[in-house]
């Protein structure tokens, strides 16, 4: 194992929410990050100091597609981690971290698809859209997919599209 390995392995994991946020179809928002523009994202945050889970869902969701339009449905039984790519270590997280552990919520789209609003203070994303469950793990970046392939079989069959 060489030296910076080694190193990495002493760092912590962020604490982390993930929302995978449903609208009246059964599809999922995803955003493609501005920063890596082949990966599309579910909404996803750091939790701060003293928040819950679902309170930094809610602010995730403002802060990264501009409203509040949700309601929280569920949450991951446990607290789901990913280490990131050796390139990755010491540049994101100002290098404090070596990944991220995740509680995942279930909210459903109460709002219309004219809520979303991406330009925020400080944007993600550069597009969106809904996607089908069964999808995101494809579109996710590698290093993330088991994680994405754990919450989408979760919360699949909570996964209910409302009658018209």
């Amino acid at each position: 194992m060489s030296k910076e390995e080694n190193k990495a392995l002493k760092l912590p994991y962020r604490p982390c929410v993930g929302i995978m946020l449903v609208n009246a179809e059964g599809k999922v928002f995803v955003g493609r990050r501005i920063d890596t523009p082949e990966g599309w994202q579910m909404p996803q945050g750091g939790i701060d100091p003293g928040e819950t889970p679902r309170q930094a869902a809610a602010r995730e969701l403002l802060e990264e597609i501009g409203t509040g339009s949700a309601e929280i449905v569920a949450e991951t039984a446990g607290w789901l981690r990913y280490d990131l790519p050796a390139h990755l270590i010491g540049k994101v997280w100002k290098g404090r971290y070596r990944g991220q552990e995740q509680k995942w919520v279930l909210a459903r789209f109460t709002g219309t698809d004219a809520d979303i609003d991406l330009a925020t203070e400080h944007p993600e994303f550069d597009d969106w859209q809904w996607a089908a469950p069964a999808d995101l793990p494809r579109m996710i970046v590698p290093f993330k997919r088991a994680i994405y392939e754990a919450v989408v079989t979760e919360f699949l069959p909570l996964i209910t599209p409302t009658p018209n």
